[in-house]
């Protein structure tokens, strides 16, 4: 039976869970995640374990920050004045919002705390400094 290996166009059902046990992503119920092995399209961490399985293997892998989204970086927080913020926008902490750089570019953010002043965004991927368990399985190599 083949194995996987780089440069080939893999599908894998997957489910990622945090170490509280909360599920951050599943692929069930949908239709299998496909990309080509060692291409950067998926996270590093997991991308290292797909070489060698067949299809119909199943594994489970725990990815540490620094090969998934990274650490979590406190210059990616910012703080604005609440008023700086639309009114018809309704503030709460977890809300993403889209925020442009001073070099005009977009990026999400996520409110993470609201004051009478002030907001603090988070620019930090939502799964960063966190350790991300995957249950896989291999369901097809091309």
């Amino acid at each position: 039976m083949t194995e996987a290996k780089s440069g080939d166009t893999v599908q894998l059902h997957y489910k990622g869970t945090l170490d509280d046990g909360s599920v951050f992503d599943s692929s069930e119920g949908r239709e299998p995640l496909e990309f080509t092995v060692g291409s950067g399209q998926i996270i590093p961490g997991l991308d290292r374990e797909i070489p060698g399985m067949k299809v119909g293997d199943e594994k489970t892998v725990r990815i540490e920050p620094e090969d998934a989204y990274g650490p979590s970086d406190p210059a990616a927080r910012q703080t604005v004045p609440r008023a700086t913020i639309p009114a018809n926008i309704p503030l709460e902490v977890g809300l993403q919002l889209q925020a442009q750089t001073e070099n005009g570019q977009t990026m999400s953010v996520t409110v993470v705390e609201i004051s009478d002043d002030e907001v603090v965004m988070d620019a930090n991927h939502p799964l960063a400094g966190k350790a991300l368990t995957f249950e896989i399985q291999l369901t097809g190599i091309s």
